[in-house]
């Protein structure tokens, strides 16, 4: 009985490992595409397209805060061939800089968390937070123009 409860464990631990890759992928893809709506918002602040709104602010560092906690965890293998991912190889190859990147991306929202009360505030965090997502973009994510088109 023992052995029997053994093996169904080890089947369900085999199936939830099988149906963690997606999960993670899409994961992923609902943050990235949470934290680029986020940037953009901001982004209109700075420009005076919109007015200051600390609520907005606040969302958007809360955002960021959760993807920054959640993403070391969000690629645990490498995209299978034909996955829908901007994903690089590079990641797993270079596992070690990319969780440095993670981390510096959560300590520059750490620190800018509760402090941008202005407009001037927020155009000095907004870059910081545009260059931490970008210190990881540009070596470990695919440019728009590579990624194949998703299976119809």
């Amino acid at each position: 009985m023992t052995r029997n409860m053994l093996a169904m464990a080890a089947v369900a631990f085999g199936v939830t490992a099988v149906m963690a890759q997606p999960n993670s992928l899409s994961q992923r893809k609902e943050l990235m595409k949470g934290n680029g709506q986020q940037l953009g918002t901001l982004n209109k602040m700075t420009r005076g397209e919109e007015p200051f709104d600390g609520a907005k602010v606040n969302a958007a560092f809360t955002q960021w805060s959760e993807t920054a906690q959640k993403l070391p965890g969000l690629f645990p293998e490498p995209p299978k061939p034909g996955e829908d991912t901007r994903a690089l190889p590079k990641i797993w190859e270079n596992k070690s800089d990319f969780e440095v990147k993670i981390a510096d991306f959560r300590k520059v929202v750490a620190d800018n968390t509760d402090k941008v009360k202005t407009v001037e505030e927020l155009k000095v965090a907004v870059p910081l937070i545009g260059k931490a997502c970008g210190n990881c973009h540009e070596p470990y994510r695919k440019p728009a123009s590579q990624q194949q088109p998703a299976p119809r």
